[in-house]
């Protein structure tokens, strides 16, 4: 018990009233009646309501991608700042002559402040366990273990907890502040807005902005949320749904020869001289071709065809690298050359000259030939002989440009059309998704969101920091309520 004195009847009279911990439970058994009789229990189906309509948007994608993991933080940090600034945003200013009336009997502002925040914690406390469990109950599919605890749906719930009592609190300082309950309804919107606004995460601010976003609750409680959901091990999914989205889209255009050549001649251009620098192919050796032709059903069907008139072997191999009919034919790859590459090779071969010259029936087919050719034998003799080289793009465009004549073909138009579509399909679908995902998700890596104890921590200090801040300004605010003469 504590003592004050009076006056009464020209004498002192001293009385007796309750100290600071007694007036804090009599406060809270009365808030906790209000709870009950009052209504005040209303709070804890409204936040089920928020919280199944806001689990039924991000269900799909929260913890599956960084769009989806911020967006579920974002919105998970929303309806904990909502339940508690409507918590107790008139909790003070709804009774305010009682205060004031109490304070002048004895009443420690202190006790009431502290009940108040006692109460309001245990009111969170269960409106997180409801928006925890609502959010689950609509498919929000939480990971199993968190870094603290075995379940990370408690890990996010004790940050849930935290940022929705940081608000709690700051709604009991605007209470504090504000004379009447429709002074506290009017600002309660421009704190909503400003702790939206500037929580750094959704929008992207301008830089003379971004300092604001250090005194919300939200940019904290955003943070920490994406912290334990590991954003930045989430892939990004915008750039490749954008690019999916325009498979039927035609690309393409028309250009002129010239104005390719003059583009790579440009070497003082960075991207240019990237290009430039890029080889082409690589060396083979007889006996790497040998071995491919060995495993081609192309060169075994050549094989079997026959030859149409008598000619000699050197007339068979002009024919073969001149006539048209044979073009086609001459193109089949074998490696990174054609068949048209290898007989030019072959008829350059040293003593090739008497082995051209023998003659060849309408009855024999193109392997009989080669069997007279003793290709089989020259390519095990010349195994090792070189075909080609390493050359590069910038070495192929000078040759091209310096050729006399290619002045003649400048001008001429190529037209090349497709779609997005099969430009995939060309690069492979799977391998480009993969690549734009870990490339933009490289790119979006937020050191502020990393998955450590210590960031998660240091976030849940700040959190912490701000609420006991909004309730010691309360507390000194309502110190000088009887200065308020009205």
């Amino acid at each position: 018990m504590a003592e004050m004195k009076a006056n009464a009847a020209g004498r002192s009279v001293r009385i007796r009233h309750r100290g600071r911990g007694s007036q804090v439970w009599i406060y809270l058994g009365k808030l906790l009646r209000m709870f009950v009789y009052q209504n005040d229990w209303k709070v804890l189906p409204m936040s089920a309501l928020v919280a199944g309509l806001v689990g039924l948007v991000v269900r799909r994608r929260f913890f599956i991608n960084m769009e989806g993991t911020l967006m579920g933080a974002f919105a998970l940090t929303c309806v904990a700042i909502w339940n508690g600034c409507f918590n107790s945003i008139q909790v003070i200013c709804r009774e305010r002559g009682i205060i004031k009336r109490e304070h002048r009997s004895g009443m420690h502002i202190s006790s009431y402040v502290f009940a108040h925040m006692a109460y309001q914690a245990l009111l969170c406390l269960m409106q997180t366990g409801v928006t925890m469990y609502v959010t689950r109950l609509t498919g929000v599919q939480y990971p199993a273990e968190g870094l603290f605890t075995s379940w990370l749906i408690v890990d996010i719930g004790i940050s849930v907890f935290l940022i929705s009592f940081a608000a709690d609190m700051l709604s009991l300082l605007v209470s504090a502040l504000a004379r009447t309950t429709t002074t506290a309804m009017t600002i309660m919107p421009f704190v909503l807005i400003f702790q939206l606004v500037f929580s750094g995460g959704m929008l992207t601010l301008p830089a003379w902005s971004e300092i604001f976003s250090h005194f919300t609750i939200s940019n904290y409680g955003l943070k920490v949320i994406c912290s334990q959901a590991d954003y930045n091990n989430r892939p990004l999914v915008t750039a490749w749904n954008t690019l999916e989205r325009m498979r039927d889209q035609e690309v393409g255009g028309s250009f002129t020869l010239g104005q390719v050549l003059d583009l790579l001649q440009q070497t003082d251009n960075p991207a240019v001289a990237e290009i430039r620098a890029k080889q082409l192919g690589r060396v083979f050796t007889l006996g790497e071709v040998k071995e491919k032709l060995d495993g081609s059903e192309s060169y075994a069907r050549l094989k079997q065809k026959k030859v149409a008139r008598r000619l000699t072997l050197g007339d068979l191999s002009r024919l073969f690298l001149n006539a048209e009919g044979t073009k086609q034919l001459r193109s089949i790859k074998v490696g990174d050359f054609s068949l048209e590459d290898l007989v030019r090779t072959l008829v350059r071969l040293p003593g090739m000259q008497k082995v051209l010259e023998i003659g060849v029936t309408p009855e024999m087919t193109v392997g009989e030939v080669l069997d007279k050719l003793q290709v089989e034998q020259l390519l095990a003799n010349y195994s090792n002989v070189e075909l080609g080289g390493v050359t590069t793009v910038g070495e192929a465009a000078d040759a091209v440009a310096a050729n006399p004549d290619t002045e003649r073909y400048r001008d001429r138009s190529i037209t090349v059309k497709t779609t997005v579509g099969k430009l995939l399909d060309l690069a492979g679908e799977d391998r480009v998704k993969e690549l734009i995902q870990r490339k933009a998700a490289e790119a979006s890596f937020n050191p502020d969101y990393e998955n450590s104890a210590d960031n998660i921590i240091a976030n849940w200090i700040c959190l912490i920091g701000f609420a006991l801040l909004y309730v010691f300004l309360a507390t000194v605010i309502l110190e000088f309520i009887d200065r308020d003469k009205r």
